[in-house]
């Protein structure tokens, strides 16, 4: 499938998740978060549509932000971290979020007038862009932060220059990623819905080392956060991931089994896939730290 096929249906699947309507009020959404990292006083912090439950971990938790930074989050979705680390920043930061979905970026500008306690929160921007042609001036950010995105990148070297274009000299990445223990069964690698779900095309610890490294980075580490990829499927019958069935590029239709079914299934796109595979044994979640250069 060409590239512009596969961004289309991810572009179609967090569409649909971005309407779906899951919130932290939905108790499955809100235990994704939490095992991921987020703490219950951060989730009620911000607007409940903000979390989507598609996290893979707490980016905004490590990334050692301060007052006055400025601060661009990787695929923002419904807001999430961009609200928390605009709390971070102050009102003399800001806090960027980018996304390729329409439908996120205006989810994410409706939560932005109620994430203040209620009130417009004054120190964040979402455009929407791919994340490997950011609509930032280079050298202009002291933190890239990401959650559960750049795996999704069909071109990931794009993305770590990208990435360092935009920093400052000194500046960092603090990402949580979705990266391989070793290679996948054929099967599964070749599985759009994996793709879209995360881990099709999720690479291996090394080649992410590697191409941070080759785009200019220092200090590099990928770390296994030890967390369980199966607490996707803690939310029961509400699917970002339910649709009608899709034509791809190559003429062959793209079903996602059983995921509108009646039993508890993986509302994460593409997470269907757990009933046939042990994620955990290939894929981990991650922490991705980076100092450009």
């Amino acid at each position: 499938m060409s590239t512009a096929g596969i961004e289309r249906i991810v572009r179609e699947k967090y569409g649909q998740a971005a309407a779906s309507g899951l919130s932290s009020r939905n108790e499955g959404v809100r235990g994704v978060a939490e095992a991921f990292g987020y703490s219950a006083e951060e989730l009620a912090s911000i607007p409940a549509e903000s979390n989507l439950g598609l996290s893979c971990g707490n980016p905004t938790a490590f990334a050692s932000l301060r007052p006055g930074e400025v601060v661009v989050d990787l695929g923002s979705g419904g807001g999430l971290d961009v609200f928390l680390a605009a709390r971070k920043v102050g009102p003399s930061g800001k806090a960027i979020g980018i996304d390729m979905t329409p439908e996120m970026v205006e989810l994410a500008r409706k939560n932005a007038t109620t994430a203040d306690q209620g009130k417009p929160l004054s120190n964040v921007d979402f455009h929407l862009a791919q994340i490997d042609r950011l609509p930032l001036l280079d050298a202009s950010v002291d933190c890239v932060i990401s959650n559960c995105v750049i795996n999704l990148a069909t071109d990931k070297p794009a993305v770590f220059r990208e990435i360092a274009r935009v920093l400052k000299p000194g500046g960092r990445l603090a990402a949580s990623d979705i990266a391989l223990k070793q290679p996948l069964p054929e099967d599964l690698a070749r599985d759009l819905m994996a793709y879209v779900g995360c881990v099709a095309g999720a690479i291996l610890v090394a080649d992410y080392e590697a191409g941070l490294k080759a785009a200019g980075f220092d200090e590099v580490a990928v770390v296994d956060t030890g967390a369980d990829l199966n607490a996707y499927t803690q939310v029961e019958n509400q699917a970002g991931c339910c649709s009608p069935a899709m034509t791809s590029d190559s003429g062959l239709t793209v079903v996602d089994s059983g995921c509108c079914s009646t039993a508890p299934t993986a509302h994460v796109p593409g997470w269907d896939m757990l009933k046939n595979h042990d994620v955990n044994a290939y894929a981990m979640s991650v922490r991705v730290y980076a100092v450009r250069r």
